[in-house]
């Protein structure tokens, strides 16, 4: 069970870095992909891009604080 669980975890990272495959019907600008410029990429939202926005406002304010039953325990 632990060796099956060891294989998968490292064969489930397999495989390329970069964009999609595309379809081979598609019509693809051929440099639209060179094209990228550092600041166009920054702007894009991404897994691998952690200060995509940092600049943006809050999503949600800050409600009211509500009772927990473990208040008491960590002292607040």
């Amino acid at each position: 069970m632990i060796v099956l669980s060891v294989s998968a975890l490292a064969l489930g990272g397999c495989g390329r870095k970069g964009p999609l495959d595309l379809p081979p019907t598609a019509n693809a600008a051929p440099g639209a992909a060179a094209s990228d410029t550092e600041s166009e990429r920054a702007a894009q939202p991404s897994v691998f891009n952690p200060t995509y926005g940092s600049d943006a406002a809050p999503a949600a304010t800050r409600g009211n604080k509500r009772p927990f039953v473990l208040d008491p325990l960590l002292g607040n």
